[in-house]
């Protein structure tokens, strides 16, 4: 079992930025990926960003150049740093953490980016 704890989300103007932090209850060294999820109202859940227990890092297309995922294994939490905020942005982001064949998920974050 993994917990996941999301912190960060919020109303910002466009070309604003916001930080997103999810702290895991668990080492990383026994998490295989890491990763942020979004899902606007009336749309599917889409990976955004995501980083492997090697560090390998993978982006939407969308979001690559403005958005950032990095990890602190000291403190057992990823940050996505999200730059150059769009409305299309807007959204409730996740935090997954996948175990072998397990994926977790947090509660959840609203982001919303007005015009």
């Amino acid at each position: 079992q993994v917990q996941l704890v999301e912190s960060g989300g919020g109303l910002v103007q466009a070309g604003g930025s916001l930080r997103l932090s999810c702290a895991a209850s668990r080492v990383f060294g026994s998490i295989n990926r890491m990763g942020w999820y979004r899902q606007a109202p009336g749309k599917q859940r889409d990976m955004v960003a995501t980083v492997t227990s090697g560090g390998t890092t993978n982006y939407l297309d969308s979001v690559k150049g403005r958005f950032t995922i990095s990890r602190d294994n000291a403190k057992n939490t990823i940050y996505l740093q999200m730059n150059s905020l769009k409305p299309e942005d807007t959204a409730v982001y996740y935090c997954n953490a996948r175990v072998m064949l397990s994926d977790y998920w947090g509660q959840g974050t609203q982001v919303t980016v007005s015009s």
